[in-house]
């Protein structure tokens, strides 16, 4: 005969009201990174089968940004609730667009643009990779100055008092 599967293993976890105050963080910072897509779109459209040069720009530069602002919030800035779900999940969820992306590479491809659109889309994908991998390279470096500095500070109270103990 075959034991008894243990029925506690499948029993549902009871739901957790949401954070109306996190929700509203995240709506908050994405309004402001539509925007801020949407303005640059504005400002630089991109012809009709041409590179679509201003979603590769927002895209590698949201994608540094989201990087860079890993760390800082994680690992260098004292603990906060609000400020991942406002400036990540919110303003850079929102200010980087896949779905415009793809519709560009569609839309190169249709034309027949086969070219373009492969340097759209290798070209985005690699960029991305890099400018996160810089992002977070650029927040470790202010990670270690910051302890280096910290470091320095330390060690200078240690023999200001140290000189003040020799002096007695």
């Amino acid at each position: 005969m075959a034991p008894e599967p243990d029925a506690g293993v499948f029993t549902a976890r009871p739901r957790r009201r949401p954070d109306l105050r996190v929700l509203g963080a995240v709506a908050l910072g994405g309004f402001a990174g539509g925007e801020a897509r949407y303005l640059l779109g504005l400002a630089f459209p991109t012809g009709h089968a041409t590179f679509p040069a201003t979603t590769f720009a927002i895209n590698v530069s949201g994608s540094f940004v989201l990087a860079l602002l890993l760390v800082l919030i994680l690992e260098v800035w004292p603990p906060t609730k609000y400020l991942r779900p406002l400036l990540c999940t919110g303003f850079c969820g929102a200010y980087t667009t896949f779905s415009t992306w793809m519709v560009d590479t569609d839309r190169l491809v249709s034309a027949g643009r086969y070219a373009v659109a492969a340097a759209d889309l290798f070209g985005s994908l690699a960029a991305g990779i890099a400018a996160t991998l810089l992002g977070l390279a650029a927040g470790r470096a202010v990670l270690a100055y910051r302890r280096a500095a910290g470091g320095r500070k330390a060690a200078g109270a240690v023999s200001e008092q140290s000189e003040s103990e020799a002096l007695r």
